[in-house]
């Protein structure tokens, strides 16, 4: 038999977190321990609100499965008993970490993965005034050479863009929308994304309103977040996105996000592995995936003020 502890914890941020859905001063997370005599594995998700997601909501979600996952439910019969989203995620993190620990073997080795070694990702600008933001890429641009700036969708987005252009001359830089742009204003965004040498769109329109992606020439890779979750969600996108962002968050947990990340390389995506606010605890198995992305956006625990400190940073480095 297994024992399951589950909690709810905050994490302050260094600063506010401003995103187009809205603004966070502290990353709200569930930690999920998974005890077997002597041997535990843990595990954090991050639920979000877009997904009609709270601590509250994830917290019942798993307590409604106490009985199962005590009585020793393997990660393939999770994927049948509980949907896509933070509730499975965290507890799917738990029996990575528990079968890892118990086997005496690495996660990217059950798991098939290249041998995790170190790699760099991308570091988060918020929404703010442009020339703020202008001054945060300047304070950045020589830690981080590949910086993500979040947009509004706002009338403001390209004065952003070309103000940390301006102050980042020479560093990789992809935006994303979160779904805050229309088609009204995409052409004149992409003249800018051209102009300053944007690498990469995120989630440009709402995920109910992308249809138009069929329609228009890429000049830009565009990615897919929102609309993106879990591998049967890849038919959709094809012909839209060139793109996808895996977040374990969104997938339920690594045990799906492989069968994305595999389905989608097969299919022809490229692919980006990213994650929510949270601690090095949340992004450990997203860590192990990101060894075969063409994108890392793992940067939330550089975001929060105290992180477990279960991988190690450098600069834009993530490191066992």
């Amino acid at each position: 038999m297994k024992s399951l502890f589950l909690e709810k914890q905050i994490f302050p941020l260094k600063q506010n977190f401003n995103i187009a859905h809205g603004t966070r001063k502290e990353a709200e997370v569930i930690y999920l321990k998974i005890s077997e005599g002597d041997i535990y594995g843990e595990g954090e998700s991050v639920p979000y609100s877009r997904y009609q997601e709270s601590c509250q909501s994830v917290m019942k979600q798993i307590t409604d499965i106490r009985d199962k996952i005590e009585s020793g439910i393997n990660r393939q019969d999770l994927q049948k008993i509980i949907p896509a989203g933070a509730a499975r995620n965290a507890i799917d993190s738990a029996l990575w970490d528990l079968e890892s620990k118990k086997s005496g073997q690495d996660i990217w080795q059950i798991a098939n993965l290249p041998e995790a070694k170190k790699i760099s990702t991308a570091f988060t600008i918020v929404i703010d005034d442009p020339k703020i933001m202008g001054k945060n890429a300047d304070n950045l641009k020589d830690k981080y050479p590949l910086l993500k700036l979040k947009l509004a969708g706002d009338g403001a987005d390209g004065q952003r863009i070309l103000a940390v252009r301006e102050n980042a001359p020479n560093n990789r830089i992809i935006i994303d929308a979160n779904e805050s742009w229309n088609q009204n204003n995409y052409q004149d965004a992409i003249e800018i994304c051209k102009k300053t040498k944007i690498e990469m769109i995120e989630q440009p329109f709402p995920t109910n309103n992308d249809e138009f992606l069929r329609e228009i020439k890429k000049e830009i890779t565009i990615c897919a977040d929102e609309s993106c979750h879990i591998s049967s969600d890849l038919e959709n996108l094809y012909g839209k996105y060139d793109m996808i962002n895996i977040k374990l968050d969104k997938t339920g947990g690594l045990t799906e996000a492989l069968k994305l990340a595999k389905k989608a390389k097969n299919m022809g995506f490229k692919i980006m592995v990213g994650c929510m606010v949270g601690s090095s605890l949340s992004i450990k198995p997203a860590f192990y995936l990101a060894q075969i992305a063409d994108l890392v956006d793992l940067d939330g625990p550089l975001l929060i003020k105290n992180d477990r400190n279960l991988l190690k940073f450098l600069d834009d480095q993530i490191y066992i």
